[in-house]
């Protein structure tokens, strides 16, 4: 029988129902959505899959345990009671790489840090009959996460985080991440036979998310991850189905119409080679071009774009202008949808319409909104 295991997967704040549907999608139970996380239960395989396949997790963790502690006591007697030499073999690195905390007692994410890495060294030492662990074998990074007193301990089985498709070597100022293009892009109805274009595509990655869901391309299949080396936990092959499953879903659609303009013509060569890297440049046609020259011949197309803020002062001053031609272009588009994510406050006032919806979302540590302007939709064709 297949262990189960209890895998968490974060990601975006406000974006949880789309990563939830990703995983139930994978086949996998959800055991708990909470703010920034949904918890899934899984076997070894899934830790591969989940890694190779899902679009909008940050990272995978692997669930040791959780206690309640007030105190440093607490933490470190609820740590050590946890069963690490069932994830850890002798001649593990294990670091605990990172500790957050919320609303909670223990607030020093370098004490608890070291707390954890003492209380994990105890429990081990009492299980190995060793005094001291060379620590020269496979990489076992410690997450730690509390809130409300509450402490999940987690292995993270990806390493860098999910955004690093691998594919980005160059990028323009102010980029979104992969994970949050692709989880936009998902919270919109379009489809890979619908017209996508990205009036301000910086290095591509709307673009380039869209046709990676056009042609069935999992966002992981060329990149490496830490738990590859837990032969403890996950056998090699698992990763090599995991990677083969992709290869043989991938699909290239023959009338993708997916577009990508920029007023820079550098930042729009960088998306180009992003794109060439990705593995989708046939399915996208870049072009440097400003907001105001934005138009399209077909109907009922979609707009998802991620134009400038304006963080600086300076630039702030051009924002009127810019998020007005945005609007007049919108018009001339009357039968489009357009989705629109900037945290600049008057977006609505200048674009010259109200937004049916808009979704509070994180952009990094910028506080942003999603716009969502829904077009008619279209006649349905023919059988």
């Amino acid at each position: 029988m297949k262990k189960m295991m209890e895998l968490m997967a974060p990601c975006h704040f406000g974006l949880e129902a789309v990563l939830k549907r990703e995983i139930m999608d994978l086949g996998y139970e959800i055991s708990s959505v909470e703010d920034g996380r949904v918890t899934f239960l899984g076997d070894a395989q899934a830790i591969a899959m989940a890694n190779v396949f899902l679009r909008t997790a940050e990272r995978i963790l692997l669930k040791v345990g959780s206690v309640h502690a007030e105190t440093y006591d607490e933490l470190f007697e609820g740590t050590k009671a946890m069963p690490w030499e069932e994830f850890l073999p002798r001649d593990a690195k294990f670091q605990v790489t990172k500790a957050t905390t919320v609303k909670s007692r223990l607030f020093s994410p370098s004490d608890i840090q070291s707390i954890v890495k003492k209380a994990v060294v105890e429990r081990l030492k009492s299980v190995y009959r060793l005094e001291w662990f060379p620590e020269d074998g496979a990489s076992y990074p410690i997450r730690v996460f509390f809130m409300k007193d509450e402490a999940v301990l987690a292995l993270d089985t990806t390493g860098e985080s999910l955004h690093k498709r691998g594919y980005r070597k160059l990028t323009a100022k102010a980029p979104i991440s992969e994970t949050l293009a692709a989880a936009l892009i998902c919270l919109t109805p379009w489809k890979a036979d619908r017209i996508l274009v990205d009036p301000f595509c910086g290095s591509g990655t709307f673009p380039i998310e869209a046709a990676m869901m056009a042609a069935n391309i999992a966002p992981g299949m060329e990149r490496s991850f830490t738990a590859e080396h837990w032969q403890n936990l996950i056998e090699k092959r698992h990763w090599y189905d995991a990677v083969e499953e992709a290869q043989d879903l991938i699909r290239m659609p023959e009338d993708c119409d997916i577009q990508g303009y920029d007023i820079d013509g550098e930042v729009v060569k960088a998306a180009r080679e992003n794109a060439r890297r990705a593995g989708v440049e046939q399915l996208i046609h870049f072009q440097q071009r400003p907001v105001s020259a934005l138009h399209h011949p077909k109907k009922y197309g979609f707009v998802i774009t991620n134009p400038p803020y304006g963080e600086r002062l300076e630039d702030k001053a051009a924002l009127p202008a810019l998020y007005r031609e945005m609007g007049e272009a919108f018009a001339r588009l009357d039968s489009w949808s357009e989705y629109v994510i900037t945290s600049y406050e008057d977006a609505e006032k200048y674009i010259g319409k109200k937004a049916a919806k808009n979704r509070k979302i994180y952009n990094g540590m910028i506080k942003a909104y999603y716009y969502q302007f829904p077009g008619p939709r279209p006649p349905k064709r023919n059988q």
